[in-house]
């Protein structure tokens, strides 16, 4: 059969999966080169370039680098870093509340679009299934109609009605494996926000000792 036939033998279910399919192929896509894009600096060379700042006690410097960084690669610990020293000199209090108001932020920014990932790659399997469960009851109510049968037509309406299950698991495998992946990167981006904070952190209460 072609891909046409094969849609269409599959009913109005295999149109919801292509759409499904469609969806979390674009997220997927617009994930991936979103975190590329944002894995470009290093956060060791990025910390150890705002510390020579603030033992230089420049702390304006270290801002003008963490918003020259965020421009051009809009790295989230940069951010987090930028809301900290953009409180500098007024405790650390207000610096650490600062950094966590941007790692929220930026968690938040991070994880946007996933869960639909998620969620197509944990339904398009029951979706499929159900077209399936459809297309073999439409099989046995034709043959009953027609009052003619055997195991070939029987076979042959099933085996059509299989393809939404296989459709579904087309859908749900890339969208699981890209979910999996992308609350991997999450996480690391949140390690790298809250090691940077810490660090932050560390360095002022060191500069007051």
């Amino acid at each position: 059969m072609g891909m046409f036939q094969l849609i269409s033998n599959g009913g109005v279910t295999m149109y919801v999966l292509i759409l499904c399919s469609i969806l979390s192929m674009a997220i997927i896509i617009e994930r991936i080169l979103y975190y590329r894009r944002r894995s470009i600096v290093k956060r060791e060379d990025f910390m150890m370039d705002i510390k020579n700042q603030l033992n230089r006690d420049n702390p304006r410097h270290a801002v003008s680098m963490c918003i020259g960084i965020s421009n051009e690669a809009n790295t989230p610990f940069a951010n987090v870093v930028c809301a900290g020293l953009s409180a500098y000199g007024r405790g650390e209090k207000e610096i650490s509340s600062n950094m966590e108001r941007s790692i929220a932020i930026e968690t938040n920014m991070l994880s946007r679009f996933t869960t639909i990932v998620g969620t197509i790659g944990s339904t398009s399997v029951y979706i499929g299934l159900f077209g399936t469960v459809l297309g073999i009851i439409r099989a046995f109510h034709d043959i009953s109609k027609t009052g003619s049968g055997g195991i070939s037509v029987v076979i042959n309406g099933i085996s059509e009605a299989l393809i939404c299950t296989a459709a579904g698991l087309c859908v749900a495998v890339p969208a699981v494996i890209a979910y999996n992946y992308f609350i991997k990167k999450i996480d690391n981006f949140v390690i790298d926000m809250e090691l940077c904070a810490s660090e932050i952190l560390d360095f002022i209460s060191n500069i007051k000792k």
